[in-house]
């Protein structure tokens, strides 16, 4: 596998940068929910580091779940826009307040789908926090109420977000050469 530093262009976010903003949405998340309990709701797999960190920040009563969904093929770097759920919530959100948490929102397409799936759910109230907007990429209009970093158009790894599957471990965001990187096999 190789080595990140061979493809890294630049860090886009650093990990200090980071965890100031999350604990800045934690607090108006908080405020905005103060005397409510929520309902997060994580994509899977880009969204677990994010989640995990912005939850210690939120101070109201909150509960978990979790949701994977596929719109990118093998190898993709971008989304083909047809959205398939693969692990479906464990429990009902019927009349709760919810707050989807996402790592990356870029075309629109996947978290559009997602929302109206969500919908036909009956909850109170459907919020969305995504830690990066690549609003540049946006197709299709959609609702971010939280909103960590808007980003340009590069393609991004790394809290979270993967390479092929790789990278996700790392502490903070960055963009990669693409001229440089070398997918694995």
């Amino acid at each position: 596998m190789q080595d990140y530093h061979e493809f890294l262009e630049e860090v886009l976010i650093d990990e200090q940068t980071l965890q100031r903003r999350i604990a800045e949405l934690g607090e108006q998340i908080s405020q905005e929910y103060r005397g409510k309990d929520i309902h997060l709701i994580c994509i899977l797999r880009g969204g677990m580091l994010f989640l995990a960190d912005l939850m210690r920040c939120i101070t109201v009563p909150l509960t978990v779940d979790f949701m994977a969904v596929s719109s990118y093929g093998a190898g993709a770097r971008q989304s083909t826009g047809h959205v398939r759920i693969t692990l479906d919530l464990q429990t009902s959100i019927i009349d709760r307040d919810v707050l989807l948490v996402e790592d990356i929102v870029d075309s629109g397409y996947t978290i559009a789908s997602v929302l109206e799936f969500l919908e036909t759910r009956r909850p109170r109230s459907l919020r969305v926090c995504a830690l990066l907007d690549k609003a540049g990429r946006r197709e299709i209009d959609v609702p971010i109420h939280y909103c960590g970093f808007v980003i340009p158009d590069k393609f991004v790894f790394g809290y979270g977000l993967d390479m092929d599957e790789y990278y996700r471990n790392l502490p903070f965001i960055g963009t990669v050469a693409p001229q440089r990187y070398q997918p694995p096999g």
